[in-house]
């Protein structure tokens, strides 16, 4: 069951990739969405997730939210370090390639664990599935978007891009058949989820609403941030 479900949020990846190709024109409105989406899956889904999962604590801070703000510090470490390598050879001032296929790569991991996610909820209760399939479902369709959006913005190719986002889209199908053979911890899952809800915020917070605002500072860009926000709000409360 947990497969067939995991079959939605393939769909809903590719839709949300489709999405972000077809608005090309308005790339300051599409990264302020992107930006939006990115920020309320951090602060509404997946930190909550993450702290209710991993709650212990360490020296009195919940060990999810040491492992968010250590997700936020190598992303800008591994930033930095490709743009010095980059520069080192020529090209300082242009945007790394291989930061947006690294952070691709980590929407990928993170669908994988949707699907994980999801075939261990089916195995508590039909309930539960329901539940975190509603939630998986929907908001992979911001996964897609922003798994096109991220590579693209970096410099890839159309061809890698779409690479990545098929990638991102066979995951959470590949993830829920991996529940068929063992069961994960929560709290692994937990630190997992805080750890990449850190990361994804340094891309919103210091790449994606950036260059959103950048050539365009329009109310409408902002618009689309808060409609960004938004929507993931009504997915957890519709998902609740």
């Amino acid at each position: 069951m947990a497969v067939f479900v995991a079959l939605g949020a393939f769909l809903m990846t590719l839709a949300g990739g489709w999405v972000a190709q077809r608005v090309t024109d308005r790339r300051h409105l599409v990264l302020g969405f992107a930006g939006g989406l990115m920020l309320g899956v951090v602060g509404l889904d997946l930190l909550p997730e993450a702290v209710d999962a991993a709650g212990e604590a360490v020296f009195g801070v919940p060990a999810a939210l040491l492992l968010f703000v250590g997700g936020f510090l190598v992303a800008h470490l591994v930033e930095r370090l490709l743009a010095v390598r980059q520069a080192a050879h020529g090209a300082g001032g242009e945007r790394v390639p291989q930061v947006g296929l690294t952070a691709a790569a980590a929407m990928v991991g993170h669908s994988l664990m949707d699907g994980v996610a999801l075939g261990a909820a089916f195995q508590v209760g039909a309930g539960m599935g329901a539940a975190v399939a509603l939630a998986v479902i929907t908001h992979d369709f911001a996964d897609g978007f922003n798994t096109y959006t991220i590579t693209s913005l970096y410099g890839n190719a159309r061809r890698k891009a779409l690479i990545m986002l098929f990638a991102d889209a066979l995951a959470p199908i590949v993830g829920a058949a991996t529940t068929l053979l063992f069961t994960l911890p929560a709290e692994l899952l937990g630190c997992y989820l805080g750890f990449f809800g850190g990361a994804l915020l340094y891309l919103a917070a210091a790449e994606i609403l950036p260059e959103a605002h950048h050539e365009h500072p329009a109310r409408s860009t902002l618009l689309c941030t808060v409609a960004g926000v938004g929507f993931i709000w009504l997915v957890v409360g519709i998902a609740d």
